[in-house]
């Protein structure tokens, strides 16, 4: 059984947002795979369900970005998981919008939501599907950055983004992170 956390801040303020992309993930798998989640449990919406044959919790934790830890560690506690049975995933502002890329442990890449969960799991050792929203040009701005909104000439790209990860938690779920790495880690989005 694998834990899939998408990351983002609860709230009707934060929809669609680029940090929220980790939420919109969740939410497009869930539709697509018929699991509702709606269960309230550890400062998370979660659901129950299968993913290509593989059981899965999906999880929105409800604790605001900064904390996401709060909730990711207690769920693994009660599910009885090592961390080599989560999966996160997050918007990355080093990769460009419309990028995705698995990979496992690594760098934090100043993401608090990660921070939070390393701190709270006491490892790094877990999986992460990082989705790409780009550097603000103002290098200062990273906030209102992500908080903010893709607009028009990228709203595509990340809609591509959110497709193409759901399709490489299918890949996770049913061959195994390195085949899905290998297979979606390479691939670039045509421009648009």
């Amino acid at each position: 059984m694998y834990i899939i956390a998408g990351l983002g801040n609860p709230g009707k303020e934060y929809e669609n947002t680029r940090h929220n992309i980790g939420f919109d993930v969740i939410d497009r798998l869930a539709e697509e795979e018929n699991i509702a989640v709606m269960e309230s449990k550890h400062k998370a919406l979660i659901g129950k369900g299968y993913v290509a044959g593989q059981k899965v919790i999906l999880a929105k934790p409800q604790t605001f970005m900064n904390l996401s830890g709060d909730s990711v560690q207690p769920l693994m506690s009660w599910y009885r998981l090592s961390s080599r049975k989560l999966l996160v995933i997050h918007d990355e502002l080093d990769l460009e919008p419309g990028r995705i890329k698995i990979k496992s442990g690594g760098g934090l890449a100043g993401h608090n939501g990660l921070k939070s969960i390393v701190q709270r799991l006491g490892t790094q050792d877990f999986y992460r599907l990082r989705l790409g929203v780009g550097r603000p040009p103002d290098r200062d701005n990273v906030i209102s950055w992500v908080l903010g909104r893709f607009p028009a000439q990228e709203k595509t790209r990340a809609e591509e983004s959110i497709k193409e990860a759901v399709e490489a938690i299918l890949c996770f779920a049913a061959d195994g992170p390195e085949k899905a790495a290998n297979r979606y880690n390479g691939k670039k989005m045509a421009s648009l």
